[in-house]
């Protein structure tokens, strides 16, 4: 049976001498796997180009509950990223975040709140012309409420938040996970902010780095198997 679908691009993987398959995050089904034959061809209908990480699309595809691997009848990127395959800091944003997600998101049923976001989210960023820095920051904040460990909010008056468990205190937490002055500061105005907001954040360089460095620890902390994030380093070197 045939249904139509959005997506999200998340990997793909050559499949024999012009085939891939292709994982693709979908409104309606979750994260699928999607065979497609002759992409690697001159006069290919659907091309690799189409497939790159969190590229939006427009699909109909068969569906089979029960099947490890699907089929695609018609696919179109829409809408059409404009800036993000061509600007090297929002492809470097792109690609760290893509494996993020690919580390974080791995269910097989449909979240539409989970999909909306994503989707607007690199929708919202490939329209932007500036004030891109902590785009990363703010993503993966916000991406921690679908996946279920959102930091707790609380008064304005806590120094510290505890990274294990996830709220603000007045104390100093035991063990080592923990934001302590002024980085608490830092991370509570990001839950603050919106991404049509990000210009009014004025993080430093390093404030950046060391905030990344903690929000990487706190996914490592809440997502079994989330392991070591290799893109940011080049992320940190285009951002400067």
């Amino acid at each position: 049976m045939l249904h139509k679908t959005r997506g999200i691009v998340f990997k793909t993987t050559d499949y024999g001498e012009t085939s891939v398959i292709v994982q693709v995050l979908t409104d309606k089904f979750g994260l699928q796997s999607y065979i497609i034959n002759g992409v690697k061809k001159p006069k290919a209908k659907i091309s690799r180009n189409m497939l790159q990480p969190l590229h939006l699309l427009d699909m109909v595809v068969y569906h089979k509950n029960n099947g490890s691997v699907q089929r695609v009848s018609e696919l179109k990127n829409s809408p059409l990223l404009q800036s993000i395959p061509y600007d090297v800091i929002k492809s470097s944003i792109v690609m760290f975040l893509n494996e993020v997600i690919y580390k974080t998101v791995r269910q097989q049923t449909a979240d539409e709140h989970l999909f909306d976001f994503v989707f607007n989210a690199i929708e919202w960023l490939d329209h932007q012309t500036s004030g891109l820095v902590n785009f990363h920051l703010l993503f993966l904040v916000r991406l921690s409420r679908y996946i279920g460990f959102y930091p707790e909010q609380t008064s304005g008056d806590a120094d510290y938040f505890d990274m294990k468990n996830g709220t603000f205190t007045r104390f100093k937490p035991e063990g080592l996970y923990y934001l302590s002055p002024p980085h608490t500061q830092n991370f509570r105005a990001l839950l603050l902010t919106s991404f049509e907001h990000l210009g009014s954040l004025k993080f430093s360089n390093d404030e950046r780095r060391y905030l990344l460095q903690k929000l990487l620890e706190f996914y490592t902390l809440h997502v079994e198997g989330f392991g070591n994030i290799r893109s940011h380093e080049v992320l940190e070197e285009v951002l400067g």
